[in-house]
């Protein structure tokens, strides 16, 4: 990709007609804001995940570290073996937030039509005659040097549509801008293995292998009514993306499709095998998801509960409750009584997560202190506002203020690994 002050007018990049999408990926992101706060850490490997001690993950590996072979998601205890020399943090949650915003908020400078999908990912329309007659390759290169000028760095990827725009945002890494000019769509994603494509994962890899289909050519070549009948409508829909053909647009989140669920989750630095400890776990769990519910102003029908055996098995279910609730206690009773349905007496647990999901229509409408919700009862009402007071507290003077009998059986057992889920900025 020529630098930016190569391209101009007459450069063939800078002529688009058609439609013109970016996926912007920040490089390494965790990792880099550590080494961005830490300036002598710069040029060193860095990795911000859980203690090697008590089962941690990666979370993200600076590309010092990468070259070892460290990579996200990866046992930590792994981690430090092929990098004992890297420089360890669990991470600053707040402090990458606050950067990603940062990061957004150039974006939308340069466009209004801004998706974030997750903390540290976004597509952007840079469509000329949208907005402005820019060449999309000479804002895409200005949004990459304005990124950078933060202190950090991104990828992008520019194409036709969605699909494109990811893909080629991770064929060159760190500070990449990789262009994808309309037309070019089909070549280029044809000879690319079929699992470069988002959605595609190991098991529907593995059952594409089995049908003779490898790369996303073929993919896109195959029989409409084989792949029906092999994945349903979304067969049809994967040969649709992997011929470059898919018409997606970059849309603003609606405040209805800003969250579609919240949830919490933690692995522990020693298995879990007694009941009195799991439901310890689920309930302080869920009542972290409470107050996050409080927080956002929401209030969810549908509690999930997530347990996680080793790193290849884990087990899911869900129930609904009669009304939606932010209350920690109505969550963490429906999820102890899931308990059951996934885990057996003695089995050794190293992960445990709860979810609400299903908010009210209007979930950003905040219920006045003694306003009852529909289905309420006065406990539950009762438990609410005690809720709302502990979350004060917590705010203003720290978490260790003020807790729950239950929360503190478990204190200090985690493993320290940082949030990993980006979806949830």
């Amino acid at each position: 990709m020529p630098p930016a002050e190569a391209i101009d007018s007459a450069t063939p990049l800078a002529r688009w007609e058609g439609p013109a999408i970016g996926l912007l990926d920040l490089d390494a992101f965790f990792a880099s804001v550590e080494q961005l706060d830490h300036p002598e850490w710069r040029g060193k490997p860095v990795i911000v995940g859980g203690s090697a001690d008590r089962r941690g993950v990666v979370s993200t590996a600076s590309y010092e570290a990468r070259r070892f072979g460290v990579h996200s998601a990866m046992p930590s205890a792994t981690a430090r073996r092929l990098c004992p020399q890297a420089i360890w943090t669990s991470g600053h949650y707040a402090r990458y937030k606050e950067m990603s915003a940062a990061v957004m908020a150039i974006l939308v400078d340069e466009t209004p039509l801004v998706e974030q999908v997750s903390i540290d990912e976004a597509f952007f329309d840079v469509t000329p005659g949208r907005f402005s007659q820019e060449s999309p390759v000479l804002i895409c290169a200005r949004i990459r040097e304005r990124v950078a000028e933060l202190g950090v760095t991104c990828s992008i990827g520019l194409g036709v549509n969605k699909t494109v725009a990811k893909i080629a945002s991770e064929r060159e890494k760190p500070r990449g801008l990789t262009v994808v000019p309309p037309g070019t769509e089909a070549a280029f994603l044809a000879p690319l293995p079929v699992g470069k494509m988002s959605g595609v994962g190991p098991a529907t890899q593995e059952r594409l292998r089995r049908m003779g289909i490898h790369t996303l050519g073929e993919l896109a070549r195959s029989d409409s009514e084989m792949l029906e009948r092999e994945f349903g409508v979304l067969g049809p829909r994967m040969a649709l993306r992997a011929s470059g053909l898919e018409r997606s647009g970059v849309r603003e989140a609606a405040a209805e499709d800003e969250v579609k669920s919240v949830s919490n989750e933690r692995t522990f630095s020693h298995d879990l095998t007694e009941e009195k400890d799991l439901v310890a776990a689920v309930s302080t769990i869920s009542e972290m998801v409470a107050r996050r519910l409080r927080k956002k102003g929401l209030k969810g029908r549908t509690v999930t509960l997530k347990l996680k055996f080793d790193f290849s098995r884990s087990r899911s279910v869900q129930r609904g409750l009669p009304h939606a609730t932010d209350d920690g206690r109505v969550i963490g009773c429906l999820a102890t009584r899931l308990l059951g349905e996934v885990w057996r007496q003695g089995e050794a647990v190293r992960l445990v997560g709860v979810a609400v999901s299903s908010f009210d229509d209007d979930p950003y409408v905040q219920l006045a202190l003694f306003d009852e919700p529909e289905g309420a009862s006065r406990e539950e009402r009762d438990r609410s506002a005690l809720g709302r007071v502990t979350d004060a507290l917590r705010d203003k003077f720290g978490d260790g203020v003020v807790g729950y009998g239950r929360e503190y059986r478990l204190k200090g057992e985690t493993t320290g690994t940082a949030p990993m889920n980006k979806a949830d900025f």
